[in-house]
């Protein structure tokens, strides 16, 4: 990729800002719910084949999908359910010139196996949103509603919609709140997803893990590996120097 960007047009609102990572940038709006640290982790910690395809569910603006041609020559699809974000995350593709490498889909992944098909995924990773419906929903946007409450989607649907299409073997990649985990366990056994390898994020060492990321295999056999934790501040209020690693990417090959 070259260190140019492509033009392309941006709404008012809009403002391109930079991946810190091998030139990738993306578009982002405060009238949308913009990238965080969850999804950047889970692009570093996912298992990601050196080729093949791999689909990132709940993309939002792309940022996943973005960071992960980072890692991999393998094809790369993104599905958002809201047009808003589909939108910008094809104009980010473009700006990075990366059309060859990642298809954004605007759709409900809960139907993508009826045109996608049944298992034809070697990876995927989802960033779900983490909370069950409450009242305190109807205080966000839509947009932002969407992708902190399972409006859209549940977390068994998500899980369903990876058992459909990630093929015997393929990994599951997912980021989420550790006041879920036993949900997520549990649903993903259900559907024939085996948990490999969890990981919890602190804050600080001394604070309890407010992320958690957890891989499963299609059609696993039992056994799981807790990771060590990842903590993201020091005592002196800076980021770890794993952390750094993970933003500018030091463990990154470009294929």
């Amino acid at each position: 990729m070259s260190n140019r960007l492509n033009e392309v047009p941006l709404l008012p609102s809009e403002r391109v800002d930079d991946l810190l990572t091998h030139n990738l940038h993306i578009i982002q709006s405060d009238e949308v719910f913009s990238f965080s640290m969850d999804a950047v982790l889970l692009a570093r910690f996912a298992s990601i084949p050196p080729r093949g395809r791999i689909l990132d569910l709940c993309t939002g603006n792309g940022v996943i999908p973005l960071l992960l041609t980072t890692r991999t020559a393998a094809v790369i699809d993104g599905i958002e359910i809201q047009p808003r974000l589909a939108d910008m995350a094809r104009r980010s593709v473009v700006m990075n010139a990366l059309q060859e490498k990642i298809t954004i889909h605007e759709g409900d992944l809960r139907m993508l196996h009826l045109t996608a098909g049944y298992g034809v995924y070697d990876a995927i990773t989802v960033n779900p949103p983490y909370m069950p419906l409450n009242g305190s929903d109807l205080k966000l946007n839509t947009h932002q509603a969407m992708a902190r409450h399972e409006i859209g989607c549940t977390l068994e649907e998500v899980i369903q919609a990876c058992v459909r299409l990630v093929r015997t073997g393929g990994k599951v990649s997912m980021v989420h709140r550790p006041q879920r985990l036993a949900d997520i366990i549990s649903l993903m056994r259900q559907y024939k997803l085996e948990p490999k390898s969890i990981r919890f994020v602190h804050p600080r060492a001394h604070l309890e893990a407010n992320m958690v990321l957890i891989e499963a295999a299609r059609d696993g056999k039992p056994e799981v590996r807790i990771q060590p934790p990842l903590i993201v501040y020091n005592e002196d209020n800076e980021y770890c120097p794993e952390i750094l690693d993970i933003y500018y990417g030091s463990k990154e090959v470009k294929p």
